[in-house]
């Protein structure tokens, strides 16, 4: 900062006989003076009161302050003393080194002696006065431990107040900081250092607040290690007070004029228009009178000044420096600077003040509001309904399809889903699914159906499992031995029914436990819906934000109603697995086709791929749609001769065998397919000896002839068992898995898909906003009231209220001050 104060001339001490009217002139700017005086005192006083207030209440009003800095022993303990005008060994509790002091000094004639009075902790109240000085330091100790105790730690930034009224002190408020350190003392945390010169930075910071920074004199400019941190702080040093302390240690170094002046100008390092001060205190700290310490310091003054002209050749630029030699020049300085920046932000602190008392009225109503819709329980259950309304309504928002919220901020990609609902995984599926899309953070409705895309392609990604010879024996020997046709087809059916239940009933689970997770996770998006949308709703309604018991309440009801869902969609589903795997069904018997003759020869089965109704647009990165294909470049599509869309389906063949069971003796599954059913072959026609019945026989077509006989000579374990195509064990196990495929394709493709939309989607559309209403609402007063008033909440917001009519107070008082102080400008 340019220091730009002028020495202060002396007036004329010469005798003479004012003439009348030169006396009344004098008189006139007497006059003047004292209401300039009264003034200045008056916005001194409102600031200070502003100050105190700011500090007790937590409040962040921009007020003109003056902020120590320096590092330890560079002096600051002892220029706060010459500034208060006695002692009170502030030195001694190295408070420094642990909580920021705020000194306000007010300048009162009456006061002989000073009056110290600290703020109390947790008020805007001072305490007593202090008469002893040497009591003063023991408050500061004890506050010091007491509440770096209660928050553990080494250094705290919430400051000690204390305020001082002497006839020897000016009007000025100094905030001395934490001294910095390179390495913490014994006993003390080792990243003490940083954290104190973290702490000081941070109060330092505000652009409100003017820097005093000391340093000793015999540091040279080019090794300070600490005004390097205060150029982070300032870099143009605009706010910055740069005191050279200690000068006379280094008065003996200089002989000649130009050594004096290049010392005193800096050299360059701080600037053209930044001069720092150069002070020198009484180093005696003998036990001495407040008046033999003035004279002390006024003494110091007087030698340094003598010795720049008598003793240094040349003597010194007097006229450019001198206003910056002495601590009487830089008390002068601090505080005319201090009142030209109070005066400058009397305005700015009027509106500001203004602006509080309004926020902390508009405060006080809404504790009012509470306090009377605690006993309003009419307006309560109105209020608490519209707000379930509205959220209900955003949940509906969101499944329609909705981009607000910012989806990249809350939705979920197909891995994180996975991992966040705990299901990882599909039981029983080794491919990991990469649905369309996987990579996209989505949610609601767009979640949902790509959920629903993920377990079909889980489902159509699941085999029949390869059969042991055991088991097509068990099986096979228990139908043979019933009697009547169809052994082999019987058995197929019942093996393929066992794996269907056994493998797809945990898909059928984990599909609704995903769906159920993406639903939970709507509520916390129709909250942060409901609170970018509903500020006119808010303004009318009322405001629930400030019942948590209410929203726990609301949140506890909605994942219930969820998973309530859940439960039921998961019988459901069961349901429809259980009838298509049920003995009775037909559908490992019906012969849907889809396609036909294309090509004059060429057919296509149905299981060669997903059924046109799982179209699924991806709009993931990368992603392609071919004009001939549905997925193309897909992840769960592999190359042309290993296809997996849906695997289990792209390579199973057709049967339709015409056989006749009449076998009297025990069929072996090695024996073939003729022998068993008793069919002989007479001039190449099947004869058929006994009743007749639908039998699969296999059809391959084109090139898909070879992989369809590779999968299933894969899948019923050929190199294992060695069978081969026309024995039983061949026929039944093929037949297995095609019951198997019909299975799967008839639960996905009618039953499960449209049972999970209408168990999940339908009821959230339709019966959430009833649901919640009927738990939360249909209830007796007394435990409706116990989600808005918990024990003890009343007592709270009397407490809340009270302190809030405190800080008025203050603050109203404030701004009457300035308002008067404004009058005056």
């Amino acid at each position: 900062m340019a220091a730009n104060a002028a020495t202060p001339v002396r007036a004329s001490n010469a005798k003479s006989h004012p003439s009348p009217a030169s006396r009344k002139h004098s008189q006139q700017a007497l006059m003047d003076s004292s209401i300039a005086s009264d003034s200045v005192k008056s916005r001194f006083e409102a600031f200070n009161r502003l100050q105190a207030a700011a500090v007790a209440f937590g409040e962040k009003v921009p007020i003109p302050e003056i902020v120590a800095l320096g590092g330890q022993s560079d002096g600051k303990s002892s220029l706060l003393e010459a500034l208060l005008g006695f002692r009170f060994n502030v030195r001694e509790v190295e408070m420094g080194t642990r909580r920021p002091l705020v000194l306000q000094m007010i300048h009162d004639p009456d006061a002989l002696e000073p009056r110290c009075r600290f703020q109390e902790e947790e008020s805007e109240e001072y305490g007593g006065p202090i008469v002893l000085a040497s009591a003063i330091a023991d408050v500061i100790r004890s506050r010091t431990e007491a509440h770096l105790k209660k928050v553990r730690g080494a250094v705290s930034a919430k400051p000690i107040v204390m305020r001082a009224e002497y006839a020897h002190c000016p009007n000025l408020t100094i905030i001395d900081t934490p001294g910095f350190v390179l390495k913490a003392k014994k006993g003390e945390p080792e990243g003490t250092p940083e954290e104190i010169l973290s702490m000081v930075k941070s109060l330092a910071s505000p652009p409100h607040r003017l820097l005093l920074f000391l340093q000793q004199s015999s540091v040279e400019w080019c090794s300070s290690l600490w005004l390097d941190a205060i150029r982070e702080i300032d870099p143009t040093f605009k706010r910055t007070i740069i005191v050279i302390s200690k000068f006379d240690n280094r008065l003996k170094e200089f002989t000649e004029k130009w050594e004096v002046d290049s010392y005193l100008s800096a050299g360059g390092y701080l600037g053209e228009n930044t001069h720092p001060f150069f002070v020198a205190l009484p180093k005696d700290r003998g036990a001495v009178t407040n008046e033999e310490f003035r004279r002390q310091i006024f003494q110091v003054d007087s030698d340094v000044r003598r010795h720049l002209r008598d003793n240094i050749k040349g003597g010194f630029n007097e006229e450019k420096y001198g206003p910056f030699i002495g601590f009487s020049c830089l008390r002068e300085y601090l505080e005319a600077e201090l009142q030209k920046k109070y005066k400058d932000a009397a305005p700015a602190t009027l509106a500001l003040l203004e602006q509080r008392c309004g926020e902390i009225t508009v405060e006080l109503a809404r504790l009012d509001t509470k306090l009377q819709a605690t006993s309003d329980v009419a307006h309560l259950r109105r209020l608490a309904m519209l707000h379930t309304a509205s959220i209900c309504s955003h949940v509906g928002a969101l499944l329609d399809g909705a981009a607000d919220p910012a989806p990249e901020q809350w939705g979920k990609t197909t891995t994180e889903e996975q991992s966040e609902s705990g299901f990882g995984s599909w039981p029983g599926v080794t491919v990991a699914m990469k649905p369309p899309n996987y990579t996209l953070k989505l949610y609601g409705g767009a979640a949902f159906e790509r959920v629903m895309h993920e377990f079909r392609c889980a489902t159509y990604s699941l085999e029949c499992p390869q059969l042991s010879r055991e088991k097509v024996a068990n099986i096979l020997l228990a139908h043979a031995g019933r009697g009547g046709g169809g052994g082999i087809s019987e058995a197929a059916a019942e093996i393929a029914r066992a794996a269907a239940r056994a493998w797809l009933a945990p898909l059928l689970d984990t599909a609704c436990e995903r769906l159920s997770f993406i639903l939970k996770n709507l509520f916390d998006l129709a909250m942060e819906r409901n609170r970018n949308h509903g500020s006119d709703y808010r303004r009318n309604n009322g405001d629930m934000d400030g019942y948590i018991g209410f929203h726990a309440a609301l949140r506890r009801s909605y994942n219930n109603f969820i998973s309530e869902l859940s439960k039921q969609s998961k019988q459901l589903v069961r349901h429809h697995l259980d009838s298509v795997t049920s003995p009775y069904s037909q559908v490992c018997y019906e012969n849907d086709l889809q396609g036909g003759l294309i090509s004059g020869s060429r057919f296509i089965h149905k299981y060669n791929q997903i059924p046109t109704a799982s179209f699924f647009l991806d709009l993931s990165e990368g992603a392609a749609l071919g004009d001939e294909k549905l997925f193309v470049d897909q992840e769960n599509i592999p190359p042309k001769d290993h296809q997996q869309t849906p695997p289990g389906k792209g390579n199973e063949t057709e049967v339709l065998r015409e056989s006749q069971m009449t076998i009297p003796e025990t069929p072996s599954p090695d024996l073939p397919s003729d022998v068993i059913h008793g069919a002989k072959k007479e001039n190449g026609t099947c004869v058929e000896i006994g009743a007749r019945k639908r039998q699969a026989r296999v059809i391959t077509t084109g090139r898909n002839s070879d992989s369809c006989r590779n999968q299933n000579a894969n899948l019923l374990g050929a190199g294992h068992f060695g069978s081969k195509p026309g024995s039983s064990y061949f026929d039944i196990c093929s037949l297995a898995a095609q019951h198997f495929a019909r299975i799967r394709e008839v639960l996905v493709e009618r039953n499960v898909l449209s049972a999970l939309n209408s168990g999940f989607l339908t009821p959230c559309r339709s019966n959430l906003v009833v649901a919640l209403g009927v738990e939360l609402f249909a209830v007796s007063d007394d435990k409706f009231m116990d989600m808005f008033v918990a024990p003890g909440a009343i007592d709270v917001l009397h407490s809340e209220k009270q302190s809030l009519h405190k800080r008025q107070k203050i603050l109203q008082s404030c701004l009457s001050e300035f308002k008067n102080i404004a009058r005056t400008l």
